[in-house]
């Protein structure tokens, strides 16, 4: 029993004797290997894509959403009660100021045309024999042998006709404006919406729903507004000139339609802390569309020599933004920067970078200061010429 309890301990102190040799590394193996690179260890150089710091001339611009809307919007609705004979174009359609859009029937508004042509002639029959009257009176009156009281009374005769007269005329008038309105014509050029009273129908005299809504879209606004803390800035540049403004509709890749300011609003809303802009476009091609929601660019002024690097390459750390310039040693510095402002895929640098070095833009996650980089696309090369 005493041997077997030896041999037994023998055993156990072997095994454990084998497990702390196995689990100590091996000798000369090099430190952070097999963790992701450290600075270039085992694994080889950090593959990163790099891009250059240039020195270009870059605008100063303010980005915001805006809504294209017409320049002119009209309702067409009838002055006038009658049937709706015609419809003259087909909704959707674009008209021009003056054509005929509607045509209602003229027959009752000719015959009230007709009958005060005849109660204007009437009236005037009657009021030149109420003249010829007073004036006989007159002549009798002077020769002593008629009364004043009839001369009195062929003058208020005759001044009473004449008013008439000069009513039957107005009346006249407006049977004229009566009749033209049974022809319904295009007060401005543009684009017709969707017909609401189509033909056979009765329409009335300033009904609340209208025949056709006509769009002015050559030229359209679009307006959009502008946090109040930029008015200043937008003020100091308007002094110098007029500014461009660039628009583009969603999804797409055109070149952006170019117009001016046109309008700046009298008051800042109180309820948003925003000034209501507009700026009017050509639309000649008609990209631009009544409700249309764009992305507005307004153009204040291009500020020369700016240092322009990748916004990819700028990372954000606790002691602000950083990127990792690379050295030509092919290792990589770790650099603050302060940034200026972004101007869509570009950020401009206040200070930090030159022109002409050389900065990662992508593969920071495995970096330190110090790192070996390899960059993607010279690898590709490099392998490929020793092939």
């Amino acid at each position: 029993m005493g041997v077997s309890r030896l041999a037994l301990g023998a055993a156990a102190a072997a095994v454990l004797t084998l497990s702390a040799c196995a689990s100590q590394p091996e000798t000369g193996a090099a430190p952070g290997a097999g963790r992701g690179g450290g600075r270039g260890g085992a694994q080889g150089p950090v593959p990163v894509t790099t891009a250059t710091v240039l020195q270009k001339a870059m605008p100063l611009q303010i980005s915001i959403i805006g809504t294209a809307e017409p320049v002119s919007t009209v309702s067409i609705r009838s002055q006038t009660t009658g049937q709706l004979i015609s419809v003259n174009f087909t909704e959707g359609d674009e008209v021009t100021k003056g054509q005929q859009l509607f045509a209602l029937d003229k027959r009752p508004l000719e015959a009230a045309l007709e009958q005060a042509q005849a109660n204007l002639a009437r009236d005037e029959a009657q009021a030149a024999n109420a003249a010829a009257m007073a004036k006989r009176y007159q002549d009798l009156a002077d020769k002593g042998i008629a009364p004043r009281e009839q001369v009195d009374t062929a003058r208020a005769s005759l001044a009473a006709l004449n008013a008439t007269v000069a009513a039957d005329r107005a009346a006249l008038e407006n049977a004229k404006v009566q009749l033209e309105y049974a022809t319904i014509e295009a007060p401005i050029s543009g684009r017709t919406g969707a017909l609401m009273v189509h033909e056979g129908n009765l329409v009335r005299a300033n009904d609340d729903t209208p025949l056709v809504v006509i769009n002015q879209i050559m030229p359209m606004q679009v307006a959009f507004s502008i946090p109040e803390a930029r008015l200043t800035e937008l003020k100091r540049y308007m002094a110098r000139g007029a500014l461009r403004v660039m628009v583009s509709p969603p999804n797409d890749d055109a070149a952006p339609a170019a117009g001016r300011i046109s309008f700046v609003d009298n008051a800042v809303d109180p309820a948003t802390g925003t000034i209501k802009i507009k700026g009017t476009f050509p639309n000649a091609d008609r990209r631009l569309w009544p409700g249309q929601f764009v992305n507005v660019t307004v153009e204040l002024a291009t500020e020369r020599h700016s240092t322009v690097v990748s916004s990819a390459a700028v990372q954000a750390g606790q002691q602000g933004s950083f990127v990792f310039v690379v050295k030509p040693d092919q290792t990589v510095e770790l650099r603050n920067v302060v940034v200026n402002r972004t101007a869509a895929a570009e950020t401009i640098i206040a200070s930090g970078l030159q022109p002409g070095e050389t900065v990662v833009t992508d593969g920071h996650l495995r970096l330190v200061p110090g790192s070996r980089i390899a960059v993607k696309g010279q690898a590709a090369d490099s392998t490929r010429s020793g092939d």
